[in-house]
């Protein structure tokens, strides 16, 4: 085939002119030859059109002719191999077949073939393209000289690129353009010259030897006086700049920036001054704007790929630039006829400073620039610094009303006068400076020396300088793009360098957070609280910018901890209220409408917005609510929401056809979105505790879960600055009756049952039957695992009993495939009570879905009060007894096993977990995990009680009598003196003395004693009571006619359980802890009020059972005497509010609106105060929490309500009992401190395996002892008493 036909020849040359056509631009476009190769080589890879080239189709069909036959032969030869057992993959198949191929002689034959076809098709092609480049080039000699020497600048065809004339340069060329560059030559050989010139390929001129010499003639050919030369020599820059490596194009930015650099240092030259201003229309300053552009553009290129080369080049275009801006001419006395620097050229093309960006933004460059900057050039810095100031100056000096000069950077102009000029500068400094200040080495800068000024200039100075701008930079005209004018003008400038900083947490540290600077922010708001504008030029807009920064440095720690004390946590000064006392007066009074300067403003409401946002990152935390409670935000915040409820409902619907249809629609959409931005501040109160108390007493906590709701649905997150999810809010609503009720109302609680059962029962639709759902491995499938998370925040024991109680189960004889579960009874009645085969046959997946109720039931009951209610009305126990029952195989009449699968495994650790009380030590829980080997599954099963010993270990019982003896050792050391105040700190001293060093000692019946005497003697200090005495004459007989609730029976018998395994308890206790109980209703009946309200924890009596009297019954060794008599001595303590839950049910001793909130002041106070501590002192716990949408204040709820049974050990209980009744409530919140940092390792690991919530309520707090950190809490104590004891203190009524 190597023989070739004139009409084959003309054939391929066709086809190869078309894959050349095609691919023109891309080749033109590659910086080199060998670009280009590869271009060619992935052609297949980059071009959809590959294969309908012909050239390609041509090749296609050779091979094919060529090999076809060969490739089938392997091809079958694969085939019978695999037919004969061995298995082959297709890919190898193909790789075999290959290798084959390209290893035989047909192959080496067509290759060699192919080409000798294709050397006589290029070289034939090559001959022709000579000859015609020579005809051209004789052709455009004719008409050059027609045209009498006439120059044209524009002339560049396809024939005269670099791809074409690659052929014919070579380095006699260079030499011979050399001289004919030389000024001295003729106009017309210069042009010829650097036309040939910009023809040739860059990297032929690169090589040369001369490249050095051609650089300096270049640079001086910048200078030359005519315009034609000059622009050719800069397109020569551009094309050099976009196809040269960077050597070649280091050395030309280079040259161009000398020049640059002794054009503006010469003075011959007509530069223009500040005076005269720069008219872009002047021939002159076209030339220097376009050299200038020009070495902007490669400015803002190079960093993309000068890191691949060595570093000494990158320095030197670095250090060339900086040479360049740091030019100064010896300037006159009158700043008007200062002589335009680089800089402010720069800053007329890259106002704000791009180029510096890219240069700062990845560390190679970075650490060169700082460098030189710091070494040489840190001039450029300081005059940086000098233009802000003096733009500040002029900014002083200005009339109101006065245009500054940024309104022309957004509008066609063709003049700038020496203002706008300074402006633009102005603004290049500002974003210069801005970036030089995000890293820690362009901070180190300063404080910086200016000539006109006595001491330096700090970054603090520098801060307070930015802020400044923003208020005092006069108000915007109007623009004629409103976009342009946002972007350009200084106070949003500034606010723009400002929020860069807020988001670099070391730069904000450094910068932003310190008090001097929060001051120059907070100097307007305290003008305008004083009656007077903020600034002489301000404009109302400046404070939404101030209120922006505001709000982003309160979103983090450390800026928060600045607005809300200063710089001095500890001192007690009273003099200059901190930034939050400010912020929250002035919001106060925006929401009251109580400033007169605004009266009028038709952008009140978003300067209102501005600020109850900074607030909301206030008081959206513990320390932070702390601190503006006594504004009563929520109340102004509620009051604004309620009016512009009344104004939403007002607006008319608009009219189709009236002209005002445009300006009520736009009317409304404010007004909606005012109203939403009041909800989500008055939602954000939840976030805590106390919050949550606030929120309920304005009445709109349905109208709020309502819209957090919604954003939920809309998946769009709580606010700007909130980093995590809804988890913990939903958290905290759910741990409160009211706020179980909202979510209910608002269709969460709906939302969540669907989604879950979509998961658990339904599937994907969309994917069921192309792609089968894989056979989950874990008990529970990852797909449900986020439900179940969710059900477990929502069901704590509040939210159970509204949504839960006195409602009876469904339990239909028949149930509906596509019946669907809407409410969480729904839930309990076909996940977790299965007792009838209609809901069994009615579950898809019934295994799956029946162990995921039995995991919510085994999480939901570690809450016992939850337990009881679930067990007094649906009878829990004996259904899962019956299951088991069920689940029995009858091997012989005196021998039963039971079917061991995952329900049956699952059930029996439910019953063990519902039917055992105990801490770590107490009770065995058998696992939910088989184990290797014969017997998989050891632990024995029930069908009925009593529990099986295996899960009751042995205790250590009443052998303390020795300890009993140490402890009455201990109590005779001192004596009751005549001052019980005396005699009370020194038994506090004991007591503390003696758990630190003999903890176990604190038990028994000494205990009791102790318990008694200081109880006793607290009781009749006056100073130490908080209740009033209440007198109770009510006897047994008086009782007996009373009943108790199914709850509290249930309740006593599990505790009489308890005590007689402890051996606390003997035969009759039941009886005498249902008469204690019975006298304590009696008694806080006493002391209750009604209270009109829906919520059923309100109607009646406590609805859970009396923990603490329980735990008080056991300490008591079963005596219902002591027991009753310490009880009413004991009510007269602050501490029995927190200890003894039912003591403040419907109390009158709390605020009527507390009271109808339903929330406890263990919630509100005590778990408030944990999550306040938890952040200050375990931060790494605190975080867990949140990332895991979880709120520290509901287990804490749970384990304080029932004293830590099933969590501590009997001993533990005691101490934590002990601990809070000596040393005062406040221990209540160290004991929880310490805790968590007893758990800090285990919980971070359950927060990266996303079921902390399951681990905390499961789990019990194994290894911890209170004596163990005893010492810790009173360093806590020391810390946070004061704060503590006044909050709980001020729970009451205060007396008027």
């Amino acid at each position: 085939m190597a023989h070739l036909s004139r009409e084959d020849e003309a054939m391929l040359q066709a086809m190869l002119r078309q894959l050349f056509l095609s691919v023109k631009e891309k080749i033109t476009g590659a910086p080199s030859l060998e670009c280009a190769e590869e271009i060619l080589l992935h052609l297949e890879e980059t071009d959809e059109n590959f294969h309908n080239y012909e050239f390609v189709k041509y090749l296609r069909q050779h091979i094919c002719n060529a090999l076809g036959s060969m490739i089938e032969e392997e091809m079958e030869k694969c085939t019978s191999d695999q037919n004969q057992g061995e298995e082959i993959g297709y890919d190898t198949v193909v790789q075999h077949v290959t290798k084959r191929t390209q290893e035989s002689k047909e192959y080496k034959e067509m290759m060699h073939s192919l080409k000798n076809i294709m050397v006589v098709v290029v070289e034939s092609m090559i001959n022709k393209f000579e000859e015609d480049e020579i005809r051209s080039h004789e052709r455009q000699k004719k008409i050059q000289k027609e045209k009498n020497n006439s120059y044209c600048t524009d002339n560049c065809s396809d024939s005269d690129s670099s791809f074409n004339q690659s052929y014919k340069f070579c380095q006699g060329k260079l030499q011979l353009i050399l001289d004919q560059l030389d000024p001295g030559q003729p106009k017309e050989v210069r042009y010829e010259a650097l036309q040939t010139l910009c023809s040739a390929p860059p990297s032929d001129v690169l090589n040369c030897e001369n490249w050095t010499t051609l650089c300096e003639k270049l640079t001086l050919s910048l200078a030359d006086p005519d315009p034609v030369f000059s622009d050719r020599i800069l397109k020569f820059y551009a094309q050099t700049f976009t196809l040269s490596p960077l050597h070649m194009t280091k050395e030309i930015y280079i040259s161009l920036a000398k020049h640059l650099e002794i054009y503006f240092l010469s003075r011959e030259n007509h530069i223009p001054t500040l005076s005269s201003g720069v008219d872009i229309t002047n021939p002159n300053v076209i030339r220097l704007l376009k050299k200038v552009r020009l070495l902007n553009e490669y400015q803002k290129e190079a960093p993309s790929f000068w890191i691949r080369h060595p570093e000494k080049y990158m320095e030197e275009i670095v250090d060339s630039t900086l040479s360049l801006l740091s030019v100064k001419h010896e300037q006159s006395c009158l700043v008007s006829q200062k002589i335009l620097e680089p800089i402010y050229f720069l800053a007329l093309v890259d106002t704000k400073a791009v180029w510096f960006k890219k240069w700062m933004h990845a560390y190679y460059s970075r650490s060169t620039v700082l460098r030189l900057l710091e070494k040489k050039y840190k001039s450029l810095i300081t005059t940086a610094v000098q233009q802000c100031f003096q733009y500040f100056e002029f900014c002083e000096s200005m009339k109101a009303g006065e245009n500054l000069g940024h309104s022309k950077l957004c509008g066609n102009t063709f003049y700038y006068s020496g203002q706008e000029l300074q402006y633009i500068y102005f603004i290049h400094s500002l974003c210069l400076l801005g970036r030089l200040l995000i890293y820690r080495q362009g901070r180190k800068l300063f404080p910086i020396k200016l000539k006109n000024r006595k001491d330096s200039v700090s970054l603090t100075d520098l801060l307070v300088l930015f802020t400044q701008l923003i208020y005092y930079s006069p108000s915007c005209p109007k623009m004629t793009s409103a976009a342009h004018s946002a972007n350009y003008s200084p106070a949003s400038m500034v606010t723009e360098v400002l929020q860069i900083f807020c988001d670099q947490k070391e730069c904000a540290v450094e910068c932003l957070y310190n008090i001097t600077v929060i001051e120059a922010l907070l100097h307007p708001i305290h003008n305008l609280m004083k009656g007077t504008k903020a600034a002489p030029n301000y404009c109302e807009t400046a404070l939404i910018h101030i209120a922006d920064i505001l709000a982003r440095i309160a979103s983090v720690e450390e800026g928060l901890i600045l607005l809300l004390y200063g710089e001095n946590m500890n001192s007690s000064e009273e003099g200059s209220p901190t930034g939050a006392h400010i912020i929250a007066q002035f919001s106060k009074r925006l929401l009251d409408e109580d400033i007169s300067v605004f009266s009028g403003s038709e952008i009140l409401p978003v300067i209102k917005g501005a600020f109850t946002s900074i607030c909301r990152q206030i008081y959206g935390t513990c320390e932070g609510l702390q601190v503006l409670i006594p504004y009563n935000l929520h109340e102004s915040i509620a009051k604004a929401w309620k009016k512009t409820s009344l104004l939403t409902e007002r607006i008319p619907t608009p009219v189709e056809g009236f002209d005002s249809l445009s300006s009520i629609s736009q009317e409304s959409q404010n007004i909606m979105a005012w109203e939403e931005n009041l909800l989500d501040d008055l939602l954000n109160f939840a976030a805590t505790p106390k919050g949550l108390l606030l929120l309920q007493r304005t009445g709109a906590i349905n109208e709020c879960v309502t819209f957090m709701f919604n954003r939920y649905a809309k998946k769009l997150q709580i606010s700007r600055n909130k980093k995590f999810d809804y988890g913990v809010m939903v958290t905290q609503v759910a741990s409160t009756a009211a706020g179980a009720i909202a979510l209910e109302n608002s269709g969460f609680v709906n939302a969540l049952i669907t989604e879950l059962w979509a998961d658990l029962e339904c599937g994907r639709d969309d994917v069921r039957v192309t792609h089968p759902r894989t056979t989950p491995v874990d008990p529970i499938d990852r797909s449900c695992q986020k439900s179940f998370i969710a059900l477990v925040n929502l069901l704590s024991y509040p939210a159970v009993y509204e949504l839960v109680g006195n409602r009876e189960l469904p339990n239909k004889a028949e149930y509906s495939l596509r019946e669907v579960p809407t409410c969480i009874i729904d839930i309990i009645d076909r996940l977790l009570i299965l007792n009838s085969e209609a809901k069994i046959h009615a579950l898809f997946n019934y295994e799956q879905s029946h162990i995921f109720g039995l995991r919510l039931l085994s999480v939901v009951c570690c809450d016992l009060d939850t337990l009881l209610i679930l067990e007094a009305q649906y009878q829990i126990s004996e259904i899962l007894l019956n299951a088991q029952e069920e689940n029995v195989l009858e091997t012989s009449e005196s021998r039963r096993d039971f079917i061991i699968d995952g329900l049956s495994v699952e059930r029996n650790h439910v019953l063990v977990r519902i039917s055992v009380i105990g801490g770590p030590l107490e009770r065995n829980l058998p696992p939910r995990m088989l184990e290797k080997g014969n017997d998989p599954y050891p632990w024995p099963m029930f069908s009925s009680y009593p529990v099986p010993n295996y899960y009751l270990p042995e205790v250590s019982r009443n052998d303390d009598i020795k300890q009993d003896n140490d402890l009455v050792k201990f109590l005779l050391h001192f004596k009751i003196s005549d001052k019980q105040t005396e005699w009370i700190d020194n038994c506090r001293r004991q007591f503390c003395k003696m758990i630190k060093v003999k903890p176990d000692i604190i038990s028994g019946a000494a205990l009791v004693e102790l318990l008694e005497k200081f109880v006793f003697h607290l009781s009749e200090s006056p100073s130490e009571c908080y209740f009033p005495s209440v007198e109770y004459t009510a006897t047994d007989a008086n009782l007996k006619s009373e009943s108790l609730s199914s709850v509290q029976q249930l309740g006593i018998k599990m505790t009489v359980r308890y005590g007689k395994f402890l051996n606390l308890l003997k035969d009759g206790a039941e009886n005498d802890l249902t008469l204690v109980l019975k006298h304590c209703e009696r008694f806080l009946k006493g002391q209750q009020v009604p209270v009109k309200s829906s919520l059923l924890c309100l109607q009646g009596n406590y609805a859970g059972h009396d923990w603490f009297v329980s735990s008080l019954f056991m300490i008591m060794l079963g005596d219902k005497e002591k027991t009753f008599q310490f009880l009413q001595q004991f009510s007269r303590l602050l501490t029995s509010a927190f200890l003894w839950v039912p003591r403040l049910h419907i109390s009158r001793y709390l605020p009527m609106d507390t009271l109808e909130s339903g929330i406890h002041p263990i919630y509100f106070c005590s778990a408030h105060y944990i999550e306040m501590l938890l952040k200050a002192e375990v931060p790494l716990v605190f975080s867990a929490f949140h990332m895991s949408g979880f709120a520290p204040s509901q287990i804490c709820l749970q384990w304080i309500t029932q004293c830590f049974w099933n969590y501590l050990d009997w001993m533990e209980i005691c101490h934590y009992i002990a601990t809070c009744v000596f040393l005062g409530p406040d221990y209540q919140v160290y004991i929880c401190i310490a805790i968590f940092k007893h758990l800090q390792q285990d919980i971070l690991q359950h927060t990266q395996t996303q079921d902390l919530q399951i681990f905390l309520k499961e789990e019990a707090l194994r290894g911890f002892r209170v004596s163990d950190y005893f010492e810790y809490m009173e360093i806590l104590e020391q810390s946070y008493r004061p704060v503590l004891l006044r909050d709980m203190q001020n729970i009451r009524v205060q007396s008027t």
